[in-house]
């Protein structure tokens, strides 16, 4: 059976913060997809999770590029496959989800079949106002330990 972690916040700061803490949690070669509507705060939880990997830059949507690279603590790994939608181009994923840091994927159900199996799945759901709900869904151990950590 599959565990679901499922927290709420309040605001954009909060959002930013849980984000940054699971940030600090993460290893080497760890995977995180991200999906949510438009505006659900992807972009929001990916800066958060930079702050705790120690990216300096400023994080943004990498639309037009499809990944942005950062350096950090580990180098953190920021893909936007919404332009791959009816496309089967593999542009090299290998190497950033096996590779030396934290790949995080937003829209990544475009290119499932390209996903490691063992990965973190994030979704965020707009609820009112600046609430959120953001559900984590571990697969594998590893991930489990994360969110169990996070949750504490």
């Amino acid at each position: 059976m599959e565990q679901t972690f499922t927290i709420q916040t309040q605001s954009p700061d909060e959002t930013m913060s849980l984000s940054s803490r699971l940030g600090a949690l993460l290893q080497e070669g760890d995977v995180l997809t991200l999906e949510g509507d438009l505006g659900a705060g992807k972009t929001t939880f990916t800066k958060g999770l930079a702050k705790g990997l120690d990216v300096k830059r400023t994080v943004n949507s990498p639309t037009f590029t499809i990944v942005k690279e950062y350096k950090g603590r580990l180098p953190l790994y920021h893909l936007d496959v919404y332009r791959l939608e009816d496309s089967d181009e593999d542009i090299g994923f290998d190497e950033y989800f096996y590779g030396n840091g934290v790949s995080v994927i937003e829209w990544a159900h475009f290119i499932e079949e390209f996903l490691p199996s063992n990965r973190l799945d994030v979704r965020l759901t707009y609820l009112e106002g600046d609430m959120r709900s953001i559900k984590l869904m571990p697969k594998g151990d590893h991930y489990i330990r994360v969110c169990e950590e996070l949750v504490k």
